[in-house]
């Protein structure tokens, strides 16, 4: 199982599935992140955290909790 915080800078990388359960699930697909789409990685910060994403068109920045939630293939 991969994670989006695994993911490197440059990949485009497809949602397999959230982890995570209530309002942070509800949260991570209120901002477009849902099975299937698509994320291109386009920076992370020097420690790591936040890491920004492209996703629907938008730049997107993520805790490492939350992408650690994200599955991704």
């Amino acid at each position: 199982m991969h994670t989006l915080r695994q993911a490197k800078i440059g990949q485009t990388v497809k949602v397999v599935k959230l982890h995570g359960e209530g309002a942070i699930r509800r949260r991570i697909m209120d901002m477009g992140i849902t099975k299937g789409v698509a994320l291109c990685i386009r920076k992370v910060a020097p420690l790591g955290d936040p890491i920004e994403v492209t996703v629907r068109g938008y730049e997107l920045s993520l805790r490492k909790a939350d992408a650690e939630m994200i599955e991704i293939e």
